[in-house]
């Protein structure tokens, strides 16, 4: 797909038509009469290294010259502009464009850009841009016939596959799951999926087993783009199973059910923290830094710094900023019973002040040591009716759960996710997206 626009503003989109791979006569034969995607079955995975393509030459006239920048920390994209030779009214002008398409904001350290100048009446002039900022998508911002910069995004055709990871835990899920070949990406929305249901520091145990079907999508050479929405996940914990499916409502939301259609998704979360060890319980002890006996109403999670916090549940920020010995410091209002207190952090996400409205799994802040604190940590509670209670027992609301045609429309998609389970650990699909829902008539 190609989106362009002026400078202006005025935009216009097309469509690039998807190219399917080369198929057998057999399997040709059965997407014309089937009129359903194509599965290829994969050997198991195995994990190979592609390098990333080069930077594809820009065409510049003979009377012009092309450069590469490459984007540094702390370096934005007028500075690199200039610095190449622009001047400051063009590189302006040119950025100004690119915002139809892209925000020059989300440029990354190490993104390469390359740049050209035409000769124009004795002088150099900025006359292009181009980049990719992933691999499915490639940005240009060039002169047009009026003279005046136009950007374009150009959007490349992905591969949607399936791909299935099964195993068993010694240490950790997330190790596990990369171990066997699971993406980042995939494993941490599964975390998130269970972190309702699951304390992850005290329900884990070596020989528990996992399983999680997700989407990746490919580009044309066969590399990964991106990780796509996770369909299925499970865990088997002491011989307990745990199954999450997952479901579009007919309004556009989508979420994770179990079974019987009830939502796994709880007021808050127990755990706003990836990958974090739990160093303090809620209950009297020992207080590490007075070094007397003391009530510790949270718990504390014990990470490297920086790794980002959640927000435990939708809500609205009652406080944030330096609070007493909790350091850095955001409270959350909820609803009328529930808020959640987070502390000792290095510093909040940005955009956020009191009154900011926050959403379930959104970064507020990131794990540091401020106030009192003997090392780095997150200091989490949560208050019931204004008193604290320990996090880890609280009972806490569910979700919603789907009733008459929502709740056939579930079960439908849920037995079509079953089967592509039951077939095989790696499915390639010819379509950019698998369908899922089945008619809500079917059985």
């Amino acid at each position: 797909m190609v989106r362009s626009s002026r400078s202006s503003g005025r935009r216009r989109v097309g469509s690039w038509l998807l190219a399917l791979p080369a198929l057998g006569l057999a399997a040709a034969a059965l997407l014309l009469a089937q009129g359903s995607p194509v599965e290829a079955i994969a050997s198991p995975r195995t994990s190979v290294r592609i390098p990333p393509a080069p930077v594809a030459a820009t065409q510049v006239p003979e009377s012009g010259v092309s450069r590469e920048l490459q984007v540094h920390r702390g370096s934005t994209l007028a500075s690199l502009l200039n610095q190449a030779g622009a001047a400051p009214d063009t590189a302006h002008e040119m950025i100004g464009a690119l915002r139809h398409v892209f925000d020059p904001r989300e440029l990354r350290p190490g993104q390469v850009l390359e740049v050209a100048f035409r000769d124009a009446k004795g002088s150099s002039r900025l006359s292009e841009l181009r980049f990719t900022p992933s691999l499915e998508r490639e940005i240009r911002v060039r002169r047009g016939a009026q003279g005046s910069f136009e950007a374009e995004e150009t959007l490349r055709p992905l591969e949607t596959r399936l791909a299935g990871i099964r195993g068993s835990i010694e240490s950790s899920l997330f190790r596990a799951g990369r171990g066997a070949g699971a993406t980042a990406a995939a494993l941490t929305e599964m975390i998130h999926a269970f972190s309702f249901s699951v304390d992850f520091q005290r329900d884990i145990r070596r020989g528990d087993r996992f399983e999680l079907l997700y989407e990746e999508l490919y580009d044309e050479q066969g590399r990964l783009a991106r990780t796509g929405r996770l369909l299925f996940a499970s865990l088997t914990l002491s011989g307990r199973r745990i199954e999450h499916w997952r479901h579009e409502l007919a309004d556009g939301r989508h979420d994770n059910f179990d079974a019987s259609g009830a939502s796994v998704r709880k007021t808050l979360m127990r755990t706003p923290i990836d990958g974090a060890r739990l160093s303090s319980g809620y209950g009297r002890r020992r207080h590490p830094v007075l070094g007397y006996s003391k009530m510790h109403r949270g718990v504390d999670f014990a990470a490297p710094i920086g790794t980002p916090i959640y927000a435990a549940g939708d809500g609205v920020i009652e406080r944030i900023g330096p609070f007493s010995t909790f350091g850095n410091y955001i409270r959350i209002r909820h609803n009328a019973s529930y808020q959640t207190a987070y502390a000792h952090m290095r510093g909040f996400a940005s955009n956020l002040r009191r009154g900011s409205r926050v959403h379930q799994g959104q970064v507020i802040g990131y794990l540091g040591r401020t106030g009192r604190v003997s090392g780095p940590h997150l200091h989490y509670e949560v208050h019931l009716s204004g008193r604290q209670v320990n996090p880890r027992t609280v009972q806490l609301p569910s979700g919603e759960t789907l009733l008459g045609e929502e709740l056939e429309r579930f079960q439908a998609a849920r037995r079509r996710i079953n089967r592509l389970r039951g077939r095989t650990m790696f499915s390639r699909w010819v379509s950019r997206t698998p369908p899922l829902a089945e008619p809500s008539s079917a059985g």
